[in-house]
């Protein structure tokens, strides 16, 4: 199968924001960096594209213009191990951003990110639905996904 790689639009901060990511991922970099040429159609020597790998995942960031912009209908999903995780992704990526509804933060640029913990699929499905149930609906009652307090809802009897 081929690869496949995310490409991010951004009207004028796609370097900036690729910088942002590497800064908050671990084991990650600036691969590439293409300008645009006299052929346009923005000035000649300004960022067109930015390829990055965060944590060994290829992103590309174009600089492609204002015409369109992030919306909730795409999102990257953080698999966190801990709560630990969980709040050193949601503080690095709400500072001058949004923060949403179970765990979703929208970052400065606009992109939108699922902070959640790998647990989380356990604690939803299952055998015992009333305890799924109950793990749901303390998660819609959150902004940053606190584990402790989905683990306490679900075992409520």
């Amino acid at each position: 199968m081929p690869k496949i790689t995310p490409n991010l639009w951004f009207d004028t901060q796609g370097k900036e924001a690729a910088e942002f990511y590497c800064s908050v991922f671990p084991n990650s970099k600036i691969n590439n960096v293409t300008y645009y040429n006299e052929a346009g159609p923005r000035p000649a020597g300004t960022v067109l594209t930015v390829e990055f790998e965060l944590d060994g995942q290829e992103y590309t960031a174009i600089n492609g213009g204002p015409e369109f912009t992030f919306d909730e209908a795409i999102s990257l999903l953080i698999n966190c191990a801990d709560q630990d995780e969980i709040d050193y992704y949601w503080a690095k990526l709400s500072e001058g951003g949004e923060e949403g509804p179970c765990g979703w933060v929208k970052d400065k640029y606009g992109l939108s990110w699922q902070v959640a913990p790998t647990t989380v699929v356990r604690l939803l499905s299952g055998p015992d639905q009333e305890r799924a149930a109950r793990a749901m609906k303390a998660m819609f009652g959150m902004k940053k996904i606190d584990i402790a307090a989905l683990e306490a809802a679900a075992d409520q009897a």
